[in-house]
């Protein structure tokens, strides 16, 4: 029976990661990469979070500048003093 490269080059893989796995230095170094794949993925799920918490304190600082102008243009109220009324 002829294979293909493809399927040799599956077999080979297969077989390497099975010596991999009886080894005790190389199942640490797969389980540190598998640790560092999910805290990887832990660290993006939280920059997404920031990222939609950010556009909200933009939007919140864009709606107190607004009303902080609007405050401005509105002139004060003048305050009258109750000794001088007496």
């Amino acid at each position: 029976m002829t294979r293909n490269p493809i399927s040799q080059l599956a077999s080979i893989g297969e077989e390497v990661l099975g010596k991999a796995s009886q080894n005790p230095t190389a199942a640490r170094v797969i389980g540190g990469a598998m640790q560092l794949k999910d805290r990887v993925d832990d660290l993006s799920k939280r920059v997404r979070g920031l990222e939609a918490m950010e556009q909200r304190i933009a939007a919140l600082e864009e709606r107190v500048d607004e009303l902080d102008k609007a405050k401005r243009k509105t002139p004060a109220a003048k305050k009258t003093d109750e000794k001088a009324e007496s």
